[in-house]
């Protein structure tokens, strides 16, 4: 039976050291780590790592359950398959221990927080676009995000004339110095 840690931050500079410790001191020998953010897709290679690694009568230990991930359905998926595999799981801040066979708060407190977690990822989320809408509707476009625009609004109106008059479209890349497909983008746009 072997202690596997798992340590997640959720930027490149955020630091891991605080939960290596508490990893370590825990007697984990092993620990995955990450710098990625808890969704499913950024997060799911070093899950699968850790999940190819640990073997029936080991236990799984974190320091909160969300770094396993942000979704609840993720940190479900994951939690069903320890059991499946008869692995044990440890959420060291938050008291949760699968190991101990006639606790069966634990299951009902990851199922708990992990809901939290997602509530908490959905409100970020809102706040956010919330945030980006009331900057667009004050008139600040750099808040709609995506590329910027190869033209300026000027130089769009000036293309836009040029092409009416039949410039072609090799010469109007040259001319506005921007890709042919730019161009072309912009004449269908005058079609429509």
């Amino acid at each position: 039976m072997a202690k596997i840690g798992y340590a997640r931050v959720s930027t490149q500079g955020q630091d891991l050291k605080e939960q290596l410790n508490a990893l370590k001191a825990f007697g984990c020998k092993k620990i995955f780590t990450g710098k990625h953010s808890g969704k499913a897709k950024d997060n799911q290679q070093q899950l699968n790592e850790l999940l190819a690694y640990i073997r029936e009568g080991d236990q799984v230990v974190v320091t909160k359950l969300d770094r396993l991930g942000r979704s609840l359905s993720q940190c479900l998926k994951i939690f069903d398959e320890l059991q499946s595999k008869n692995i044990g799981f440890i959420a060291l801040n938050q008291g949760i221990d699968t190991t101990k066979k006639t606790d069966p708060m634990s299951t009902a407190m990851i199922h708990l927080l992990g809901l939290f977690s997602q509530l908490e990822r959905d409100f970020i989320v809102e706040r956010t676009q919330g945030g980006k809408a009331a900057k667009v509707a004050a008139g600040d476009i750099s808040a709609i995000g995506g590329r910027p625009k190869k033209l300026s609004q000027e130089a769009e109106k000036r293309l836009q004339k040029d092409l009416l008059k039949g410039i072609s479209i090799n010469n109007a890349a040259r001319k506005y110095d921007v890709s042919r497909a730019t161009i072309s983008r912009y004449k269908k746009q005058l079609k429509s």
